[in-house]
């Protein structure tokens, strides 16, 4: 997949706020190809995990029932403008994708 992820952090006081957008096809394995009537196999996200200075900020466990290009929008204490913030997500195919970015 090009670009599984947009990442975005934003300093607003002592609070970072993260916002992400993965491109993602997130299939429940219950519905089916209109073309075919067959059922299109289950492709979720399972799990999406933010990482800042080596330490897990934010874990989050996912079913099949998360929407398409899922966006999830999080907050944390202790970044400073400059860090790294890293998110990544495995699914249930053993797919993953990672991005990073800089605090601003």
């Amino acid at each position: 997949m090009a670009n599984p992820i947009k990442i975005r952090a934003k300093l607003k006081g002592e609070i970072t706020e993260v916002k992400a957008l993965m491109s993602h096809p997130m299939e429940t394995g219950r519905r089916k190809d209109k073309a075919t009537d067959k059922l299109i196999p289950a492709h979720f996200i399972q799990e999406v995990v933010c990482t800042w200075q080596d330490k897990e900020v934010m874990k989050a466990l996912w079913s099949g029932g998360v929407s398409k290009n899922p966006y999830i929008a999080f907050r944390f204490k202790g970044a400073k403008k400059g860090d790294t913030v890293r998110l990544s997500w495995i699914d249930n195919k053993g797919e993953s994708g990672a991005a990073e970015t800089e605090v601003k």
